[in-house]
């Protein structure tokens, strides 16, 4: 059953108890000016940078160039990361977009107030770096929001809850979303679920048959400890991945091809999706949702395996609690109601962030009505954290083009930016699929 259809039903559930609330009732006391920092040496030379940790804890960095354009991006970062947050984390994420400080823009992104799951804690922490940002640097020309993987998630919640302030006076200007975890809690991590239960049929590793035994969908019951390397090192021993392939037996082949066929990755990406069905399932059930299940496949039908009718008679079934489901809903699905303009940026054969979310993404904008304020563009890559630097440059700028001269973009117009943004750049490839738009 599709988690998405028994939202109706969840949603007039009271939400009480909620970690996901709670976590934003930290105090609001200002948080202190930025300190100035030595900038990193990735970025231009003569660039002017400040660092920081907001009141309710996040610590952020910020990037200034000599030539300001006068306008602002903020960055919502990926993951979630399940770690405490460090000073300077977000020297990764500006590492990455360094390009926007090259092309004049002033960068601001936070590791937000603590680790885990909590897209509406990390939207408020982003909006208010934003206004850090303004407090002590005045208000920008234009003022960007930036999200990244499931930092897009993040940040087209902020767009939902803060794009305008309590007079309706605009607050972002415009919105960014590149590799976008876009379908909402509720939907995106399904499959993780899935890949959990039919590794678990196939390879009975994860729990053993010598430890204590849970259901899958908890992602690791709690208090229990379990390293990444541990986790590679059982799928290794049930599937060969990680030896080369002239040394797996034939057992750990077919158990393998069974794996990636039903759940539909590649071989690469199994221990990464494992590892978010282990760690980040166990702080978002146990730390976020009080031990409920958001997850259902009591009635999925599972097939690409060399035998579907032992998998699916002998795989491990589960029902979604519908407290879980509506409050993993309150917290990271998103309604459409964009009322900035908006730009997305996907790789077609993205192995991390399937390129669905943007369908979704865009059903969801389409039923609010907010179409005219979306324009979906995809490229020919198979990656998720770094598409090329002209293509990151092509959508910033035809975003502010669309803002500032209300000329709205299309892909066509967005791979000529990026041709003309490629010599700055040696020369890297543009990629964008010109014939592929998110319009139906």
């Amino acid at each position: 059953m599709r988690l998405f259809s028994m939202l109706a039903a969840a949603s007039a559930i009271t939400l009480t108890g909620a970690p996901f609330a709670a976590a934003q009732d930290a105090p609001a006391n200002p948080s202190p000016a930025p300190a100035p920092a030595v900038c990193p040496d990735f970025l231009p030379q003569q660039a002017h940078c400040w660092s920081g940790r907001a009141a309710k804890g996040g610590y952020y960095w910020i990037a200034m160039p000599e030539n300001w354009n006068g306008s602002l991006i903020v960055h919502a970062h990926g993951g979630p990361r399940t770690g405490a947050p460090k000073a300077d984390d977000p020297l990764e994420d500006l590492e990455r977009f360094s390009m926007t400080v090259k092309e004049g823009f002033a960068w601001a992104g936070s590791t937000y107030r603590r680790g885990g799951y909590g897209v509406r804690m990390a939207a408020e922490d982003t909006d208010d770096l934003r206004q850090i940002f303004w407090d002590a640097f005045g208000r920008p020309r234009r003022t960007i929001l930036h999200g990244q993987s499931w930092g897009g998630n993040v940040a087209a919640k902020a767009a939902e809850l803060y794009a305008r302030d309590a007079e309706g006076q605009v607050v972002w200007d415009g919105v960014l979303l590149t590799s976008g975890v876009l379908a909402g809690g509720t939907e995106a991590y399904r499959f993780r679920a899935d890949l959990r239960a039919v590794y678990q049929f196939y390879c009975q590793n994860h729990p053993g048959p010598d430890e204590a035994q849970y259901p899958v969908w908890q992602g690791l019951p709690e208090g229990v400890r379990l390293t990444r390397a541990q986790l590679a090192e059982r799928v290794k021993t049930c599937t060969g991945v990680g030896l080369p392939a002239a040394e797996r037996t034939p057992e750990q082949e077919q158990r393998l091809a069974d794996i990636l066929n039903v759940v539909g990755i590649g071989e690469g990406q199994l221990v990464s999706h494992l590892a978010w069905g282990t760690f980040l399932f166990q702080d978002l059930v146990q730390k976020r949702l009080d031990g409920l299940n958001p997850f259902d496949n009591s009635r999925t039908v599972y097939q690409g395996s060399h035998d579907d009718a032992a998998l699916n008679a002998g795989v491990e079934r589960f029902a979604a609690d519908p407290m879980a489901v509506a409050r993993l809903a309150y917290d990271a699905d998103l309604s459409g109601l964009i009322v900035a303009p908006t730009v997305t940026i996907h790789g077609k054969h993205d192995p991390v962030a399937f390129v669905w979310h943007q369908d979704a993404y865009r059903d969801r904008v389409a039923a609010a009505g907010r179409a005219d304020l979306l324009v979906q563009t995809f490229t020919e890559e198979a990656e998720h954290s770094a598409l090329s630097p002209p293509e990151y440059v092509a959508v910033f700028e035809a975003l502010m083009a669309w803002i500032d001269q209300g000329a709205k973009p299309n892909a066509g117009s967005i791979a000529a930016l990026c041709e003309a943004a490629r010599p700055r750049y040696d020369a890297a490839a543009c990629l964008f699929d010109q014939h592929l738009s998110g319009e139906k």
